[in-house]
């Protein structure tokens, strides 16, 4: 039986305050083996949220199948309102879980990061700038990494193919482009030009580079308008693809800041990562409004994406463009 009217029906929900979200899924089901360290480098990384982020940064934790120990932990931080959102669920996949951390807001900037980032200072300030000057970004990396431009990105090298603002640079940071490498495992016997040279994008004083990773980036939300009920992979997959193509749908561009603005910690704890300093955030610097795209044409999508692109995997044709875009011709032969 229901007697009277609910007060809120047909109410309209006020504008939110927040102007930036961000998505942690957190999967840690016990403290052994490869997650004996796990539950202290999630403390670390959410403490680097809590110390780098304005006030009006929405923070929106899925627990996606974590032991009791995580579990209370997360419920601590709610209860504390350092963390605005946490949704517990079974383990259901990464990007299912990321789905979850995406509705029911209308937030216009979200990061999505793993568990084992650890957020420096500024990284949101940067990431702002680049979201204003650039209105075709649509993505924005925190770290560089080797060779980026080489996935999904065939739009902006066709929008600026012929433009001098599209120019192999020297790297801005090297020492964290080393580091990156070392946290995810690898051994030094890459080719040793990817630590010199980076394919940047200039406009005005900003660069940029151009391409971004997946770890952690900055998404502008319009992208999720229309999204997926389901994925079938628990990780990896086709799951990083589906989020990489709502992008190009949009025409919208993949970038990663110049310098380094985050650091992967894997699941070992090092002495370094606890000694990181934080300063007060600059509240003056928030802001909002970002230019939004529309889809892009069918065919224009599948001509930038799909036919241009192909035309680097011709030796002739990806030499060609080494050579124009200002990379030294003694690495060309080899880049």
């Amino acid at each position: 039986m229901r007697k009277g009217f609910n007060p809120h029906k047909d109410q309209m929900l006020s504008r939110t305050s927040y102007l930036h979200q961000i998505i942690i899924p957190v999967y840690i089901p016990n403290e052994v083996d490869y997650f004996k360290e796990s539950f202290k480098i999630l403390q670390l990384c959410l403490n680097s949220i809590f110390k780098t982020t304005h006030s009006r940064t929405f923070i929106s934790i899925v627990n996606n199948g974590s032991g009791l120990v995580v579990k209370v932990y997360l419920e601590e931080l709610l209860s504390q309102n350092k963390i605005q959102e946490l949704i517990h669920t079974e383990n259901i996949g990464k990007l299912n879980a990321i789905l979850k951390g995406l509705v029911g807001n209308d937030i216009e900037l979200v990061t999505i990061a793993d568990a084992d980032v650890l957020f420096l200072n500024g990284w949101q300030t940067e990431t702002i700038k680049i979201f204003k000057t650039i209105p075709k970004a649509g993505v924005v990396g925190l770290t560089p990494q080797f060779k980026m431009y080489e996935t999904n990105c065939g739009n902006i090298i066709f929008d600026n193919l012929l433009h001098k603002n599209l120019q192999f640079s020297r790297v801005f940071n090297q020492p964290a482009l080393i580091n990156f490498y070392e946290s995810i495992g690898w051994k030094k016997d890459y080719n040793t030009n990817y630590l010199e040279y980076n394919l940047s994008y200039q406009v005005e004083n900003l660069k940029v580079l151009v391409g971004s990773g997946h770890f952690v980036a900055t998404y502008k939300k319009n992208i999720f308008n229309e999204l997926t009920s389901f994925s079938g992979y628990k990780l990896g997959g086709d799951s990083e693809q589906y989020i990489d193509k709502l992008l190009l749908k949009n025409d919208y561009w993949r970038l990663t800041t110049q310098d380094n603005f985050a650091y992967h910690m894997g699941n070992i704890y090092e002495n370094w990562m606890s000694e990181i300093k934080f300063e007060d955030v600059n509240e003056n610097k928030i802001t909002s409004d970002f230019h939004k795209k529309k889809k892009l044409n069918f065919f224009f999508y599948f001509f930038k994406n799909r036919i241009f692109v192909k035309l680097f995997s011709h030796k002739g044709f990806n030499r060609m463009f080494l050579k124009w875009k200002g990379l030294p011709p003694e690495m060309i032969k080899n880049y």
